[in-house]
């Protein structure tokens, strides 16, 4: 038997394994690895399931081409040559802007498409480029470029070391951290217990974090940004403010002030569902704590005012004076990669163009995922003729997917790089699959910059594979969209690559001589790096490396053209108007939330029997008060309806939910013809995003809402 220290590339946690097979390569068993200095032999049930999705027999491993609307296996060469014929026409004939592509969830935990990726887009060089961040935590990149002058400068919490922590919009029990990258959440929250410390949740449901905490206020679905500028109103009025070492540091304290007087707790309090007297005490814990930090999540950015809200939390990190400190809010320094605040100081820009159709501005490089159905189905100049899809299932994770389902057979022509023929890979002409898992090598790259801890861990290959790495295929597509064919010198392109990287990282390429694809480009950004790290380093390290504890990164860390924090920029107080205007609308009917389980993530991982087995949890949770009023019974069919569509559900009445919410998880809807996914489809639940409304967005970012949709809810 053989024991290969991997790193799990399931979710953000980035938790060691130890994956024990034989010698024909059979798992026999997957633990976490007790040696691993970030996780210490934590493990989730989707890291243990590692080695049944390598085995899963739905798993593609040869590309598949449609013929006569039939998808057959072929050779690599032929499916590169049908793209070629099929895609370069339309690139030559329509343009570039003709050819969308959207990157999914998956494609961030996989080093090659992250590193590859990159350079396929940027040879495509269409301004339809669409992603998973856009349906997730776009306003949380916005706010970080305009506060910070980076995108990427997200501060986490410090959790091994606060003593007070406020979750909005969090289940980090079941997400296990969600841009905040932190394994066995639920042994770092009991330690805050353990020490003395505090937990206070505000979410519309009683989750399994809120569980864990000592408070837990049910909030009224999307209210956010109103509770948190009632906080900031009485962080002023109560003189709690609290700058310290950040004073010299901050721009706009005046300014927020003067946009927070109208929001006071009992002007709030209505409309978020929390009272004035508790939003004061609540106040005034998190400020007198000795040190505190303030966390949102999905729940925050998914609705109307996700980059309001996103914005209040770190403002609200910074009056009390626990923006980046030890136990407060702190900015990660990761060992690869381009540090945040490492780049010229400058404007952070958004809306350097606009989507086509509906005129959404673009942000962090993207337009909103919500407009592709719009880009697709209105004809003109710039209509979207051909998809790449990478690693993506847009068909149940976009708002309105329903509406998308039927753009996408519309298409001239679409590409999926997908392991699995699903919802949207089925629409495909030609997919193109990946090794499995364990069959390629794993780095972090993302991850270790929302890390609440510095560390770094590098993954080579457990098994061979017959299958391409995911960065030849890139490579292979960037050579037909930029007119070379579809049989390039793979060799010579990857020598480009690390040309690029390496003059990036300020480092001489020959540094990495004798690798190849991500492990050279890894060894170059380890090398440019800032703790004088090597790729040998790391394989000689298989538990990983420790690189300690967050420090103070500011004013280093900081970016913006002024050099400080931007605590009140222009293009996120212009939306304070908006938010000031809610105080005086009144909104009747049922809110629809999502929420997750821990086993599940997003729609790609309920292929594997471990983890969809027991009762089907694609229920619409419904409060008693509004199940009795509605005529709804435990465990029988509702049907929700939204502007958006309509779909029929089973019933879970619970008090775990607030009255005026209903909760129904996303990801699911796994029923529909042409895929193979015979796992998945024996438990396919519900897609709840076909009641999502697709015009329903974040104002500022176009972010997609998915926290606080209006929906009537009936017996079916």
């Amino acid at each position: 038997m053989t024991t290969a220290h991997v790193t799990c590339p399931l979710c953000e946690a980035t938790c060691g394994l130890d994956v024990t097979f034989d010698e024909k390569q059979l798992i026999s068993r997957i633990t976490g690895d007790k040696e691993d200095v970030f996780s210490g032999g934590y493990i989730c049930p989707k890291g243990a399931s590692l080695g049944a999705l390598h085995n899963d027999p739905d798993r593609l491993t040869k590309p598949l081409v449609k013929r006569d609307g039939q998808f057959v296996e072929v050779g690599w060469d032929e499916a590169f040559a049908e793209i070629d014929a099929r895609l370069t026409p339309i690139i030559q004939q329509h343009g570039r802007d003709a050819v969308a592509v959207y990157a999914g969830n998956p494609s961030v935990h996989n080093i090659a498409q992250t590193l590859y990726g990159r350079v396929f887009y940027k040879a495509l060089g269409t301004k339809n480029f669409y992603s998973a961040t856009s349906v997730d935590q776009l306003p949380k990149h916005m706010s970080s470029g305009f506060l910070f002058g980076d995108p990427l400068a997200i501060p986490v919490p410090d959790v091994d070391r606060t003593q007070h922590l406020l979750i909005l919009g969090a289940n980090p029990l079941v997400s296990n951290g969600s841009l905040m990258t932190a394994p066995d959440m639920r042994g770092r929250l009991k330690a805050i217990r353990k020490r003395g410390g505090k937990i206070v949740v505000i979410d519309p449901r009683r989750t399994r974090t809120a569980d864990a905490a000592d408070e837990h206020h049910t909030i009224v679905p999307g209210t956010d940004a109103l509770l948190l500028f009632a906080m900031v109103n009485t962080i002023f009025g109560e003189g709690l403010v609290k700058l310290g070492h950040l004073e010299e540091h901050l721009a706009g304290v005046d300014e927020v002030r003067t946009l927070a007087e109208p929001f006071t707790p009992e002007a709030v309090a209505p409309k978020v569902g929390i009272a004035a007297d508790e939003i004061r005490r609540m106040t005034r814990e998190l400020a007198a704590a000795e040190c505190a930090a303030v966390y949102g999540r999905i729940g925050t950015t998914t609705q109307s005012f996700g980059t309001v809200a996103s914005w209040l939390v770190d403002v609200l990190n910074a009056l009390t004076g626990n923006l980046d400190r030890a136990g407060g809010a702190m900015f990660p320094f990761p060992a690869a990669g381009r540090p945040v605040g490492s780049a010229k100081k400058r404007q952070f820009r958004v809306g350097r163009y606009h989507s086509r159709v509906r005129g959404y501005p673009e942000v962090y490089g993207e337009i909103p995922a919500a407009t592709l159905a719009d880009e697709i189905e209105t004809p003109g100049e710039g209509q979207v003729r051909a998809l790449v899809t990478v690693c993506g299932n847009p068909a149940l994770s976009t708002p309105n997917s329903g509406r998308l389902a039927g753009a996408l057979s519309q298409l001239d022509f679409v590409v999926s790089l997908d392991v699995y023929l699903n919802e949207t890979s089925r629409h495909a002409d030609v997919i193109l699959p990946g090794p499995s898992p364990l069959a390629r090598p794993h780095f972090d790259l993302a991850f270790y910059q929302l890390s609440v801890r510095n560390v770094v861990n590098w993954t080579p290959p457990t098994f061979e594979s017959d299958v391409p790495g995911e960065w030849e295929t890139l490579l292979r597509l960037t050579s037909i969209v930029t007119g070379q064919g579809p049989n390039p010198d793979i060799a010579a392109l990857d020598e480009f690559v690390a040309a690029t990287v390496a003059k990036s990282q300020g480092v001489d390429p020959a540094l990495a001589a004798g690798r190849t694809g991500p492990a050279r480009l890894v060894d170059l950004m380890l090398r440019g790096g800032p703790y004088d790290l090597t790729l040998a380093d790391l394989e000689a390290a298989p538990h990983g490396i420790d690189l300690g504890p967050l420090t103070p990164r500011i004013p280093d860390v900081l970016s913006t053209e002024s050099g400080k924090v931007e605590l009140a920029p222009a293009a996120i107080t212009a939306d304070v108007p908006r938010l000031l205007a809610e105080l005086d609308v009144t909104r009747d009917g049922l809110l629809m939330i999502g929420r997750r389980h821990v086993s599940s993530n997003n729609s790609w991982m309920h292929n594997v029997e471990a983890l969809v087995r027991g009762g089907n949890r694609c229920t619409v949770q419904v409060h008693p008060d509004d199940a009795t009023r509605l005529g709804l019974t435990d465990g029988g069919l509702a049907q929700v309806n939204s502007r958006a569509g309509k779909i029929e559900v089973p019933v879970e009445v619970t008090d775990e939910i607030r009255p005026g919410v209903v909760s129904i998880p996303h990801g699911w809807g796994h029923d529909l013809d042409g895929t193979r996914t015979r796992v998945a489809t024996a438990h396919a639940g519900v897609n709840s995003n076909i009641v999502a409304d697709e015009t329903l967005l974040d104002a500022l970012s176009g972010n997609a809402v998915f926290n606080g949709i209006p929906v009537e809810v009936a017996p079916a």
